[in-house]
């Protein structure tokens, strides 16, 4: 199985647990180094690795009266920011038009799960040769993964995350199937878990209560991580009830310390056992 680098972080097997964070959406400069700088205090605490995470533009909102973030040029402007303490930055590229300013940048490109099997954006992004983070759409079994690693494959690029978020269940909701952590890790690339994208309920408002069961992201990413994930996506904000964008499937800034302390105990009895 592969590991991937970035940067100083090395994420696979036999390596730390990497954490994977920030807000949804790039809402301003100001939140963006504020929650750098707190998750980075955090982890720096506890010696755990850190990407930031955040979207310059969310394309798949189900309104149009909600916010999508700064777009591109902005958004890769206070990444760049983030990038500037030595923190790996992550976001969505949701177009071909995209990629080649998106790579100046980010550390990290990912493929959104509305756009997993969307070849001609997949291709382009493998051919930057940086590492990606394909995120399984929900539509698509864990198995189905594969097909979207051989196109990254065919373009000379092996640097592939994985990252399970979930499967429609209804109209509304997702579930989380922990047997596709294995099942993804078999196709012999790095396996994460988003334990925030999973809560939301789709269709219904992203900042009302109605939006996402947020209670759940603690179990859920105490399961994925003692079935053996190699990384945790978890989105944060420091004030989730002005949080401009999936505030009801956030984890809120001040509860992430004690999860991840939490997160770190099982890792280390799983990876003691050479789950991981």
């Amino acid at each position: 199985m592969k590991i991937v680098r970035i940067g100083d972080i090395t994420v696979g097997p036999g390596q730390p647990l990497v954490l994977i964070a920030g807000p949804c959406v790039i809402e301003s400069e100001a939140v963006v180094l504020e929650t750098m700088d707190r998750v980075q205090e955090i982890t720096s605490r506890l010696e755990m690795p850190f990407i930031f995470k955040s979207s310059y533009t969310k394309a798949n909102r189900s309104s149009i009266d909600y916010y999508t973030g700064p777009g591109l040029a902005e958004g890769l402007r206070i990444l760049q920011k983030v990038r500037g303490y030595g923190i790996p930055v992550l976001s969505d590229v949701h177009a071909v038009t995209e990629v080649d300013d998106a790579a100046e940048v980010l550390d990290v490109l990912q493929l959104p799960a509305h756009l997993s099997m969307q070849t001609d954006l997949t291709v382009a992004l493998a051919r930057v040769g940086k590492p990606l983070n394909i995120k399984k759409g929900q539509f698509l079994a864990p198995g189905d993964m594969q097909a979207v690693v051989r196109k990254i494959e065919s373009a000379g690029n092996e640097n592939i995350l994985l990252t399970e978020r979930g499967s429609c269940f209804g109209y509304h909701d997702l579930v989380a199937d922990m047997r596709s952590l294995p099942e993804m890790r078999r196709i012999g690339y790095p396996v994460i878990f988003d334990a925030t994208h999973v809560v939301r309920l789709y269709g219904r408002p992203s900042s009302e209560a109605q939006g996402g069961t947020p209670e759940n992201i603690a179990p859920l990413a105490r399961a994925a991580v003692a079935t053996g994930c190699d990384a945790v996506f978890i989105e944060t904000h420091p004030r989730i009830s002005e949080a401009l964008c999936d505030a009801a499937s956030m984890l809120p800034l001040d509860q992430l310390e004690s999860l991840l302390e939490q997160l770190l105990d099982i890792s280390q009895v799983v990876r003691r056992h050479g789950v991981v």
